[in-house]
């Protein structure tokens, strides 16, 4: 089979499009033929290499993918060969107490695929059968590899963290990235005011007709000044992070009295500033999220089935051209997820 592997961390040039031997399941696992994957900021981060990650080259990126079970383990009770699937992207094996209180994404074995287990960027991948779960709403394979990992951790971090209520006012940066495309969805679930953030006309356009009730330019205007007269200096409830050092004091100035703040990611920098006069006279609340538990998973999937949320595809790449595909990301190219079909 055809495979896209590392064999250290660096820039594009590093990926390269091999053969490896096909996988063979074990007791508890399937193995899935994959018909699409998506790419993520974090494939570029590993791929980059991250302090303190421990890579076992060779190194298969990819925590997104959707296919058709193949073959299964000897121990599997659910999965059966043609089933079409889409993987979590979230891994556990512990019997842990975490696991055993629903909170998986806590567990101490917990990993992600390309990220502290071998990826999903090959023509067949093996992977536990638990996380193999059917494709709702009819679904082709390149939308729903472009489902799990974003719209998990959007609705993780609007519904599991930040306690979305109705009617409320909800900022989300970065709007034109697959987590921000998901979050102006599950915002517009609970029919909030969505402002969101995006850089350029094309984009902010997008974020409008994906439901953003109002648009900033990120790049031309300011996001504070922006949410206050939008929302007549009030501020909004919510506020969606992921971008970091370029966008986070604006966020903070952007909270109403008793807002929140959830962040899942500090794309342009780790290090910013925090004015704590602000953090205690307004009782914001500034909160941190990692990905999300399989049963929000499930609860997120259900919205698909019913058609009331849907996944962006900005561009296909062939899996041969898996360096286009991450040039094209780190260029900020695109509005949606980028997926990779093996030829």
């Amino acid at each position: 089979m055809k495979v896209s592997r590392i064999y250290e961390t660096g820039g594009p040039d590093v990926l390269r499009y091999e053969d490896a031997p096909e996988p063979k399941p074990k007791g508890n696992e399937v193995v899935l033929r994959v018909g699409a994957c998506s790419l993520n900021h974090l494939d570029l981060w590993v791929r980059g290499g991250l302090r303190g990650l421990k890579l076992d080259f060779p190194w298969a990126l990819g925590s997104d993918a959707a296919g058709e079970i193949v073959a299964v383990g000897d121990l599997c009770t659910r999965a059966k060969v043609g089933d079409k699937v889409l993987v979590a992207p979230g891994r556990t094996l512990s019997a842990s107490y975490e696991t055993a209180c629903g909170r998986d994404n806590w567990a101490p074995d917990y990993a992600l695929f390309g990220y502290g287990c071998q990826g999903l960027n090959a023509e067949y991948v093996a992977i536990p059968e638990a996380n193999a779960l059917p494709i709702p709403g009819g679904l082709g394979y390149a939308q729903a590899a472009s489902v799990p990992l974003v719209f998990l951790t959007a609705w993780h971090m609007l519904v599991g963290i930040a306690n979305v209520k109705m009617l409320e006012d909800v900022l989300i940066i970065g709007g034109s990235s697959g987590v921000g495309i998901a979050a102006i969805q599950i915002a517009k679930l609970f029919h909030c005011r969505v402002i969101a953030t995006a850089g350029g006309e094309a984009k902010l356009a997008k974020a409008k007709e994906l439901g953003a009730d109002h648009v900033i330019d990120h790049y031309k205007q300011s996001i504070k000044d922006e949410v206050r007269k939008i929302t007549g200096r009030r501020g909004v409830d919510i506020v969606f992070e992921h971008v970091g050092a370029a966008t986070f004091e604006h966020s903070v100035a952007s909270l109403a009295h008793h807002g929140r703040l959830v962040t899942c990611g500090a794309t342009t920098g780790f290090e910013t500033p925090l004015n704590l006069g602000r953090l205690f006279a307004k009782h914001l609340s500034l909160n941190g999220s990692f990905m999300g538990t399989m049963g929000e998973l499930y609860e997120v999937l259900r919205f698909f089935e019913r058609g009331l949320l849907r996944p962006v595809i900005d561009r296909v790449f062939p899996l041969s051209d898996v360096r286009g595909a991450h040039e094209y990301l780190e260029d900020k190219k695109q509005f949606g997820k980028i997926v990779i079909v093996p030829e």
